[in-house]
């Protein structure tokens, strides 16, 4: 196992080694999470196979194919991920404060 002891800013913030940033191919964001008693930083993977099979099918379902299916695809792939930044963004707001959320009696109302 590397070892690297790095200097954390006033603002929290930290460099990653070129090495290990080199080494684990990060890119422009990273994933982190908070086990018992560490923070885990690792390359983001983002997976939208399963977004992308249920365009498929339901393009395919409404009679698109060839270069149509190709071109309203790549339409409807940019939305939904434009969706997934946004939702991303809010939850970020409201976790640090900055926006309120909602409830889940909101939601889901009086039960």
């Amino acid at each position: 196992m590397e070892r690297k002891i790095i200097n954390v800013t006033g603002r929290r913030q930290i460099t990653i080694p070129s090495r290990f940033y080199d080494k684990l191919h990060f890119g422009k964001e990273i994933e982190c999470f908070l086990t018992d008693d560490a923070i885990v930083l690792r390359p983001l993977t983002t997976s939208d196979d399963s977004f992308a099979m249920e365009i498929l099918k339901d393009l395919v379902s409404q009679g698109y194919s060839g270069d149509e299916l190709l071109a309203k695809f790549e339409r409807q792939h940019a939305d939904i991920r434009k969706a997934i930044d946004v939702l991303i963004d809010e939850a970020d707001e409201i976790a640090e404060g900055k926006r309120e959320g909602i409830s889940t009696k909101e939601i889901f109302g009086d039960e």
